[in-house]
C-alpha cells in the first residue's frame, strides 16, 4: 500500500487514494484476524498475553496503524479538514506511515527471534533447518524493508500532480479559503 503512489503515479489521484486506503484497510483486517488468533491460541494453551517485547511492539504497531488509517481517511479520503490543514498534516502522515512500516518489520523480527528462543534454543547454534529458515526469513524481511524504503523515498518516483488536479486544487483552495491560487 505504501507503493501505490509510486506504482500508479500517472493514474487519477482519487482512485489512487482509494486503492491506498483499501489496501491498508485489508492489512488492518488481516492483522486483526491474526491478533484474535494469537489471543485465542494463548487462551487455549494457558499462555499469558502481552508479556514480550514482540507483543508490545506488535500491539503498538496495530493500534498506531489503526489510528494512522483513521486519520488518513479523515484528512484525505473523506476530507473534512481544510486544504491548508491537510497540507500541514501530509508530511506527518508520510513520516508515520514509514515509521509504522519499520515498526511492523521490527515486530516481525522480534517474533521470529522469540520463536527461535522458545522452540529451538538448545539446537539453534547447530544450524538446524528451522533456524536457517528463520534467519533467511529475517534477512528477507530486512531486504524487503530496505527496498520499499528506498522506493518510497525516491523523489524521481514520486507521483506528480496531474495538470487538471493542480487547476482543481487551486480553484478549490481559492473558493473555500479565499487564498490566491498563486
Amino acid at each position: 500500500a505504501l507503493l501505490v503512489y509510486r506504482v500508479f503515479r500517472h493514474e487519477a489521484k482519487r482512485s489512487t487514494k482509494a486503492l491506498h486506503a483499501l489496501l491498508h484497510g485489508l492489512a488492518l483486517l488481516i492483522a486483526l484476524v491474526g491478533i484474535i488468533a494469537v489471543f485465542e491460541s494463548h487462551r487455549a494453551k494457558g499462555t499469558p498475553d502481552m508479556y514480550s517485547l514482540h507483543s508490545w511492539c506488535g500491539m503498538a504497531a496495530f493500534v498506531l496503524y489503526l489510528l494512522q488509517w483513521l486519520l488518513g481517511c479523515g484528512f484525505f479520503l473523506f476530507p473534512r479538514a481544510s486544504f491548508s490543514l491537510r497540507g500541514r498534516y501530509k508530511p506527518q502522515h508520510i513520516f508515520f506511515g514509514i515509521a509504522l512500516f519499520i515498526l511492523s518489520i521490527a515486530s516481525c523480527l522480534l517474533g521470529i527471534t522469540e520463536m527461535l528462543l522458545f522452540k529451538i534454543s538448545d539446537s539453534y547454534s547447530h544450524f538446524v533447518p528451522e533456524g536457517v529458515l528463520a534467519n533467511t526469513l529475517g534477512v528477507m524481511l530486512v531486504a524487503f524493508g530496505l527496498v520499499v524504503g528506498y522506493m518510497v523515498t525516491r523523489e524521481e518516483w514520486k507521483r506528480p500532480p496531474l495538470a487538471e488536479e493542480l487547476a482543481l486544487s487551486m480553484d478549490f483552495k481559492t473558493l473555500t479559503e479565499g487564498e490566491s491560487p498563486g
